[in-house]
């Protein structure tokens, strides 16, 4: 398990995150980082709902697919292209922020695939997804 200061997956994924526009418009970071498991946090903002309280299902998704991409990426040695993704909603997601639990449930050859859990900053489980990504970076 690699600890959660300056480690190589955490250097390579702040700089993942920091270089993409997308990601920094919408307010993604790094809480932490270990073998097979990365989690993100989002911040509520007003342009990232639907009415204020309630975040928009598109960055929700958006989140989700970060989250497994970075799984996969600290795995793979740098950032790798999404080649589907589900997203499933249980609820409204709502609260100050977001947090994304992402597992590196296959890491292969050529495919990988990664889980990722959402909660509200009430612990509540509020939408899962799940990722296949390209094991090769690019």
């Amino acid at each position: 398990m690699e600890p959660n200061r300056a480690s190589p997956s955490r250097t390579l994924i702040e700089s993942i995150l920091a270089g993409s526009e997308a990601i920094v418009a919408l307010g993604v970071t790094l809480d932490e980082v270990n073998e097979d498991t990365v989690v993100l946090r989002m911040t509520m903002r007003p342009d990232l709902t639907r009415d204020g309280t309630i975040y928009h299902g598109g960055p929700v998704a958006s989140l989700i697919d970060i989250a497994g991409d970075m799984v996969v990426a600290a795995r793979a040695g740098g950032g790798v292209p999404t080649i589907s993704l589900r997203v499933d909603y249980l609820r409204p997601c709502t609260g100050s922020w977001l947090r994304a639990t992402a597992r590196l449930r296959r890491f292969g050859r050529t495919i990988s695939v990664s889980d990722v859990d959402v909660h509200d900053d009430r612990g509540r489980l509020c939408a899962v997804g799940r990722g296949t990504y390209s094991s090769i970076v690019g």
